[in-house]
Order: structure tokens, then C-alpha cells, then sequence
């Protein structure tokens, strides 16, 4: 992997970057969900990392960051690249993270899988396909995200290096 003319940049939770520039993006997932999106025609991509399946006001408390949450991060990423001229059906997806890092603990579902659950309905919601995945199990994963190509690189990591 070339990082020649590439930034770089380390996406945390609840970050959403969109760039028409060429920008290496990495992030480091748990049951986090991290989803990239990547407009060949317009050389323009974009990623977002969340933590929680669904938004909800919590402005009691004065937290109103929904990039944090799968549904209203992915929302805005759609619209910030429709916005740039993108075409939903020309969007390239791949969805990463969901894992279920503390096995046996809860009772319900994990929330890891409840996040790509979520991503996958919202995206199924939106007629946009999925050209590539990796979800679930008991690991965390670094991924590597280059904007410019939509080229996603993976490594996934030891139970021991939960993100």
C-alpha cells in the first residue's frame, strides 16, 4: 500500500470524514461498526465509526453527537456525498467491526451485531448494496480506508487488543 500523496488521518468514535482528497483513514473497531462509502465516478469516499445502533436525544444531558450513532452517522454521510454529486446506486459499501468483544456477559443481543444490523438494514432501507464485509466473531479489526480509491485494507487483531 502506497501512502505516496495520502494523508493520513485516525478516525475515533462517533467521527464521520467525507474527502474528495486522497486520505488514508484508520481506525481501530470493537463492537464499534465502521462503514465506507466510495463514489468511483467522483473519486470521492467516505467512513464513519459508531459505537450505538440508535440515536436519542439526550439533550438533558447535553450530548447531541450523532455521529456516534449507526443510524444518524450513516444518515449524514449519504448526504454529505449525495451533496457532492454522488448517486446512491454508484455507491460502492463495506462494512467492518460489530464484534461481540465481551462473549457470554448480556443477556440480549450484543451490541456490536445490534450496530451492523442496523448499518445493514438502514443500507438494505436505502436500496444500496453492500459489496463487502467483515462483521461479527469475538476479534477486533484495524482497518485502513484510502478515499481516493475506496480501498479498504484489514488486520484483524488479538483478543487482547480491544479497541
Amino acid at each position: 500500500m502506497s501512502t505516496e500523496g495520502a494523508g493520513g488521518l485516525f478516525l475515533k468514535p462517533g467521527q464521520i470524514v467525507v474527502s474528495s482528497q486522497p486520505l488514508l483513514v484508520t481506525t481501530l473497531l470493537g463492537s464499534c461498526v465502521a462503514v465506507t462509502m466510495f463514489c468511483a465516478r467522483l473519486k470521492t469516499g467516505g467512513i464513519c465509526h459508531a459505537q450505538l445502533p440508535t440515536y436519542r436525544e439526550r439533550e438533558e444531558e447535553g450530548q447531541t453527537h450523532p455521529g456516534r450513532f449507526m443510524d444518524s452517522a450513516l444518515t449524514e454521510m449519504l448526504a454529505r456525498l449525495l451533496e457532492r454529486g454522488a448517486l446512491a446506486g454508484e455507491l460502492e459499501v463495506k462494512i467492518f467491526g460489530g464484534s461481540d468483544m465481551f462473549q457470554g456477559r448480556g443477556r440480549g443481543r450484543a451490541v456490536g451485531r445490534q450496530n451492523a444490523e442496523m448499518a445493514l438494514t438502514m443500507l438494505a432501507r436505502e436500496s444500496i448494496k453492500v459489496v463487502n464485509q467483515d462483521l461479527f466473531g469475538e476479534r477486533g479489526r484495524k482497518i485502513i480506508f484510502h478515499t481516493h480509491t475506496g480501498a479498504v485494507f484489514l488486520k484483524r487483531l488479538n483478543r487482547s487488543g480491544v479497541c
